[in-house]
């Protein structure tokens, strides 16, 4: 029992064949499951390319194995596919690529050992994902005022944002209506949800009643 699980199987036989192949499936599993689990909108076929992509590596690896001449066109074949694929988000390349290792593990015969890297690295990110904050929160709101132009607007606002705000940062100030008109990009970080109008109120005292916006930010993904 040891020896199946922690030295290299022989991928010869039909039974090792199974084996390997099981094993990737299994692996494949739990790395769609700590997909779904952390993705804000999990996409339905990225979960079955993680499910099916240990086995698919699993298969190649097993194939090319000792010939040089397969591996090459494997390679070139692969290599077609970085023009087929759209830009992702770093965290799908994170777990194509614990796919693909996990693969390659089981397809040279490293069940064991591919097994424990799976369990390791997606219990990593799972926990990571639940322990380190994101820059962006549920209280996190993108605020947008309209201000005339002979308004000082540098610390014109400072007293309400410190009174119903933890954080307030002034990312963009942009000219409208033929520079007559400035418009105010905050990104601010509510102390208390439910006081958003109040702070609103507020606001509009200031800027004459002009257009104020306040929304959630929108789902930003960092591309790799």
């Amino acid at each position: 029992m040891t020896e199946l699980i922690f030295n290299q199987i022989d991928l010869t036989t039909g039974a090792g064949c199974a084996i390997a192949m099981a094993a990737a499936l299994v692996c494949g599993a739990v790395i769609a499951v700590v997909y779904r689990l952390g993705a804000d909108r999990p996409s339905k076929y990225m979960t079955i390319t993680t499910l099916i992509m240990p086995a698919v590596v699993q298969t190649v690896i097993m194939l090319v194995n000792g010939s040089i001449g397969t591996g090459v066109a494997v390679a070139g074949a692969f290599s077609l596919v970085r023009f087929r694929s759209v830009p992702g988000t770093s965290r799908d390349i994170c777990i194509l690529f614990l796919a693909m290792a996990s693969g390659i593990a089981a397809g040279m015969g490293y069940i064991g050992y591919g097994a424990l890297f799976t369990i390791a690295i997606a219990a990593v990110v799972f926990i990571a994902e639940k322990i380190i904050p994101s820059e962006t929160t549920k209280r996190t709101r993108l605020l947008r005022i309209l201000v005339p132009e002979d308004l000082d607007y540098s610390e014109l606002f400072n007293d309400i944002f410190s009174e119903y705000t933890t954080r307030c940062k002034l990312n963009r100030v942009k000219t409208v209506r033929m520079g007559t008109m400035f418009n105010l990009h905050y990104l601010v970080t509510l102390k208390d949800p439910s006081k958003e109008k109040e702070m609103l109120d507020k606001i509009r005292c200031r800027n004459g009643n002009l257009t104020i916006s306040c929304g959630v930010l929108p789902a930003v993904h960092d591309e790799l």
